[in-house]
């Protein structure tokens, strides 16, 4: 594939410092980008990430309507 080179995966996540969070904007390719064990793994942020920047595009949205 041509993200390959690219890919969050296992063996790159062993070569992070240790506690290092994985964070993603979404929608992610799984298995292409990244693959679904560092998704799914402890260290993954990336559903935390997502839910904080929709309670920020809630708020700007208001923002902008008011």
């Amino acid at each position: 594939k041509d993200l390959g080179p690219f890919q969050l995966n296992a063996h790159r996540l062993r070569d992070a410092a240790p506690g290092a969070r994985i964070l993603h904007c979404l929608p992610a390719h799984r298995g292409e980008e990244i693959t679904d064990e560092v998704i799914d793994h402890p260290q993954s942020a990336i559903f935390d990430q997502a839910e904080n920047r929709l309670h920020t595009q809630k708020a700007l949205l208001e923002w902008l309507l008011k």
